[in-house]
């Protein structure tokens, strides 16, 4: 499957709560994310193209003292994740403010999941 995303998603070691905000259902755990959109692991499906507005829990940042940011987004894909109780929906965001974008930016550079590569001996040749 060809990827369409115009910007990498950075995955997270802080799996934040999701919600819808206007009906307070918990929509999933935020997976990972980039200014442009989000993908979060829910136990229920969404109807594609379907707009909402969710709230995301902010994990503890340095320098912001925010807790959650409210976003609108449009539900991009829903797929059933390896887990088959579980589903991967994709969030496109509608709007994010220059501070929002600070805020994600900050979410990234403090919880993004970085795979160790082992430094392993020089073989000899």
């Amino acid at each position: 499957m060809q990827e369409r995303r115009k910007q990498p998603r950075k995955e997270l070691m802080s799996y934040s709560q999701v919600y819808d905000l206007y009906n307070g259902r918990l929509v999933g755990y935020l997976g990972d994310i980039n200014v442009l959109g989000a993908m979060v692991i829910g136990d229920a499906p969404l109807e594609l193209n379907t707009a909402l507005t969710v709230s995301i829990q902010l994990p503890e940042l340095p320098g912001i003292t925010a807790t959650r940011i409210a976003l609108p987004v449009r539900v991009a894909y829903c797929k059933q994740d390896l887990s088959p109780e579980y589903f991967n929906i994709g969030l496109e965001f509608s709007l994010v403010t220059e501070n929002q974008k600070k805020i994600i930016e900050s979410v990234i550079d403090n919880y993004e999941f970085r795979r160790q590569t082992p430094h392993y001996p020089q073989r000899p040749v």
